[in-house]
């Protein structure tokens, strides 16, 4: 089947970007089946790209490749192979047994999430595209990769745009535990694949956690939104004075004591409480207390640019209250997940929480997400994860 883009709108493809809006396209008559693999045209009738179908999404084809070559299952398997070359080059697994295999459209393979945990692969399929080869890509990774063991976390709310319904369980081997230890800079972290966050564990923020841990020695440490405590325990590991670990989950917050357990940290530092971030802060702010760190990592406040202006308020209200939290010369480790919210706009909303907090910041790192989640240069939508480590004059 071969789409025509409108006049004028071709100028993305032209620039490799691989999504193509409902609104690109001109009108057609004949049906197309979702998932299927269709030509885009340019308004001359030159070839541009091939891609996947959506026939309910406004991202309506995804480009799979700017080149006529077939898309079939040696494609994907070029695809694949490519992928995990990568992760070997970067030698992630001399840190982690735990990374992302495969990453989307950063990996040439729009809708597909595939992260490796020890001898388990957790795959995420979001698109119509990547529904329609799933299975296809699940016999690959088995033959490339040698893990028998597939689990799948398709249950995120995009799908619903692609007119996909939620799907969570095995698709290769017989995974009876979903609840299992990884290793990260020789630490251990339970993680549950079946109800954890995202596929089962934050990976993107291997790296920075290392990284924040090692500031970490001998403060005080707040770590807000603290999930199942990949902060704290970096933290702990490295010779924080204390640190009190914040969630809204008592089942992360479970997880979490699990993980002290499972590892050489002194637990007598720590400490866990149950709520709202928002009202804790407001709340230590009000009892005067203070902190010589403090970890900011909370959840997406804004998946679209659409959300960026609620999400805005809602993170310079962390980080202002943050501010005011730490002591002189303390330090703010404080990250945005949202792909609504640039990293241009990010500084400036934490610049602005420093300047109603009454205080001076500087910036002494910017951090993001790891190598095994790469940015393509044509999709800059990639480069989601922002972090910036400030120091309260």
């Amino acid at each position: 089947m071969k789409i025509t883009i409108k006049p004028g709108r071709e100028k993305s493809l032209l620039r490799r970007h691989p999504w193509v809006f409902a609104s690109a396209i001109q009108p057609f008559d004949s049906p197309i089946a979702s998932g299927s693999t269709v030509d885009l045209l340019a308004p001359n009738g030159s070839f541009l790209a091939r891609a996947s179908y959506s026939p309910t999404s406004q991202i309506r084809a995804r480009v799979w490749t700017f080149t006529d070559e077939s898309v079939d299952k040696e494609f994907f398997r070029k695809r694949i192979k490519t992928a995990i070359e990568v992760r070997r080059r970067l030698k992630v697994e001399g840190q982690s047994d735990s990374y992302r295999l495969i990453h989307s459209e950063s990996d040439g393979l729009p809708g597909f999430v595939v992260d490796r945990y020890d001898e388990v692969l957790v795959l995420q399929s979001t698109t119509a595209g990547s529904e329609f080869w799933k299975e296809t890509i699940a016999d690959i990774l088995v033959e490339e990769t040698g893990i028998q063991n597939i689990y799948e976390r398709s249950d995120v709310d995009v799908r619903e745009l692609e007119g996909l319904k939620p799907i969570i369980g095995n698709l290769r081997g017989t995974l009876s535990s979903f609840l299992f230890p990884i290793t990260e800079h020789n630490l251990k972290f339970n993680i549950d694949i079946q109800h954890g966050h995202k596929t089962g564990f934050y990976l993107d923020q291997r790296e920075n956690r290392h990284r924040v841990g090692e500031l970490a020695k001998d403060r005080d440490v707040l770590n807000c939104f603290c999930y199942t405590g990949g902060f704290s325990i970096h933290a702990l590991a490295n010779g924080a004075k204390s640190v009190l670990s914040v969630d809204s989950s008592a089942d992360a917050l479970a997880l979490l004591e699990e993980n002290i357990a499972l590892n050489r940290v002194p637990a007598d530092r720590h400490t866990t409480l149950e709520g709202d971030v928002f009202q804790l802060l407001r709340k230590f702010r009000d009892e005067n207390r203070s902190f010589d760190m403090i970890i900011l990592d909370p959840p997406k406040f804004a998946p679209t640019a659409a959300h960026a202006e609620k999400a805005s308020r809602a993170y310079k209200d962390i980080n202002l209250l943050a501010f005011k939290l730490l002591r002189h010369g303390g330090i703010l480790a404080t990250f945005s997940c949202s792909g609504g919210v640039d990293a241009s706009l990010f500084q400036k909303i934490v610049a602005s929480a420093a300047l109603d907090a009454g205080t001076e910041a500087t910036i002494i790192e910017h951090l993001s997400q790891g190598g095994d989640h790469p940015v393509s240069l044509h999709f800059p939508e990639g480069a989601y994860l922002k972090g910036l480590v400030c120091v309260k004059g």
